[in-house]
């Protein structure tokens, strides 16, 4: 695949947070990264920044070369950042990118349809209610899920999901 600098990808990138413009490569970011550090450097911050300053919209949201999926939002890269680069915040936009494209992982799909049902991204187990009253906690309590349902189908959040399982071909990258 030939990569192609996609001008308008780069502005809307820009656009939101001018901060990627200080970026001058000194990988500080991906030397704090503890996911770069469990990945042997798969993951790399530095490089999603890179792609991102050059508009390299197909190895970010077709590829996901690196998986900005990966990024636990710890943070970390922006403290250390010498030139104050917000590189999570750049993140976001890339996976909101991705999620407009189509192309959330699975993991996040089917969190993001619990929530939408459920109100919740990881429901408690009976076993984990148990715990909670064997040790004195309070009830789990969550808002209702109908007014989070009111909310996320009101900005179109229900829309920008898969409902049913990828097909082969679709895991395999095809449509």
């Amino acid at each position: 695949m030939t990569l192609t600098i996609d001008y308008d990808f780069r502005k809307q990138i820009q656009g939101f947070n001018l901060s990627v413009n200080y970026c001058y490569q000194c990988a500080t970011c991906t030397g704090i990264c503890p996911v770069a550090k469990m990945t042997n450097g798969e993951f790399n911050p530095r490089k999603l920044i890179e792609a991102s300053i050059l508009g390299l919209k197909d190895k970010l949201i077709e590829l996901q070369q690196p998986n900005v999926w990966y990024c636990l939002t710890c943070q970390k890269c922006v403290e250390v950042c010498p030139q104050k680069v917000e590189l999570t915040e750049i993140f976001d936009v890339i996976k909101n990118s991705c999620v407009k494209e189509g192309k959330i992982p699975d993991a996040f799909n089917s969190q993001a349809i619990s929530v939408l049902e459920t109100g919740i991204a990881l429901p408690f187990s009976d076993p984990i209610m148990k715990r909670r009253k064997t040790l004195g906690l309070e009830d789990y309590k969550t808002a209702d899920p109908k007014e989070i349902q009111t909310l996320l189908k009101g900005i179109g959040f229900d829309k920008l999901l898969r409902f049913e399982a990828p097909t082969t071909n679709e895991k395999e990258g095809g449509k």
